[in-house]
């Protein structure tokens, strides 16, 4: 039975892959430009040199990376690497630390491993780069790619066509509201007020965003944190998923979804399209559909802070496995994820209102509206 799920997993990804690769023209990207915004699911080397304890830049992450280990929390390529190829993208997005030689007019990765909405997420491990603090990070690249453009207007213009990409928030609840030996949040806040709060937040990040430039966002949900190894081991019931933490990603989607809708109200007139992304659903999905042979158990050793043993050897068979290490997924999850995030024809209750491919259609169609407004405006005239 397992054998038959696996090849039929097999031949699904197959198809999906084939599906989505269609729509990539090689060199040429759909979009000009990727800014990532997010925690560990999408760092790529920011914590590296952070004195931080919150790090992945050695074996066994990146065992099956081109690169090797890089700072990705992962064994391969992580759920945005993936996007970022489908986007038609040649190379990754570098993160900030290390933009050294990189084109940064194709974006730039501001994740940071253990960071999250409110400042003080992740400080337990060390330093944190904090949502607040990757927006300063991308106001200081805006600033040059100002320059390289000529001016801040050509850079507004240039800025609008880009996709913004925002995967954050777990650690808030993982590693601050339910973390209270090192933080206070939950004596200050009640689970509904706490996750108000980070709505709020996040919204004001994405406010100022849009006010630098941002036009098409790709906002991430929060996916099954409580069935993670590590807050199982924490909060679970005899091996079972802490339903306490799932429930709190619930409402924090619930909230998201609801605030896309807004923005998409609020911001109609300003050309601006967000989508969210409903990563619990697909969570859920994936885990009662496609069977992985090993859908709780670390891939690799974790260590005490959920992190894989450096230089352990992890599970020879890791395509079986959700997780890498106590929090992570390995590659082939974030391999389905992508592949539904970017094209997710075969069920839209996953992206709302639509899909990141959409949302690229979307804009190329209303650039093409624009055109053909602007044409007949000026034949009309003559």
């Amino acid at each position: 039975m397992a054998c038959e799920t696996k090849s039929w997993l097999v031949m699904f990804l197959v198809f999906l892959v084939a599906n989505c690769m269609q729509h990539c023209v090689h060199g040429v990207s759909q979009v000009p430009c990727l800014f990532i915004f997010g925690d560990s699911m999408s760092d790529s080397g920011n914590n590296n040199e952070l004195p931080t304890t919150s790090k992945s830049n050695f074996r066994p992450y990146g065992i099956d990376f081109p690169l090797g280990p890089t700072g990705r929390y992962t064994n391969g390529r992580t759920e945005i690497d993936i996007i970022t190829q489908f986007l038609g993208f040649e190379k990754f997005i570098p993160p900030f630390a290390n933009t050294s030689g990189s084109d940064i007019l194709k974006g730039v990765n501001y994740a940071s491993g253990g960071s999250g909405i409110r400042n003080e997420t992740g400080w337990h491990y060390g330093a944190a780069i904090g949502l607040g603090l990757q927006l300063a990070n991308h106001r200081v690249i805006v600033s040059e790619i100002a320059t390289k453009l000529g001016s801040p207007d050509l850079a507004r213009q240039y800025l609008e066509k880009c996709l913004y990409y925002v995967n954050i928030g777990s650690n808030d609840y993982m590693g601050n509201y339910f973390l209270p030996p090192f933080y206070p949040t939950s004596t200050i806040y009640t689970i509904e007020e706490f996750t108000q709060v980070l709505i709020e937040e996040l919204s004001l990040n994405l406010q100022a965003l849009h006010d630098i430039g941002a036009r098409k966002y790709a906002l991430a949900g929060l996916g099954l944190i409580g069935c993670t190894p590590g807050m199982v081991s924490a909060h679970g019931t005899n091996g079972s998923c802490a339903e306490e933490q799932n429930l709190a990603a619930f409402n924090f989607n619930n909230k998201l979804k609801a605030r896309v809708d807004q923005f998409n109200n609020d911001f109609y007139y300003a050309n601006s399209k967000f989508i969210f992304i409903n990563t619990q659903a697909l969570a859920i999905e994936l885990r009662d559909k496609y069977g992985f042979p090993v859908p709780e158990t670390p891939c690799c050793l974790p260590g005490l802070t959920g992190e894989c043993v450096p230089d352990q050897e992890p599970c020879y068979n890791r395509n079986d496995y959700v997780f890498f290490d106590a929090f992570h997924p390995t590659e082939q999850w974030n391999l389905l994820n992508a592949l539904t995030s970017y094209n997710s024809t075969t069920n839209s209750a996953f992206t709302y209102p639509m899909d990141i491919k959409h949302l690229v259609d979307h804009e190329i169609k209303m650039e093409l509206e624009l055109t053909n407004e602007s044409t007949s405006q000026l034949s009309a005239t003559e």
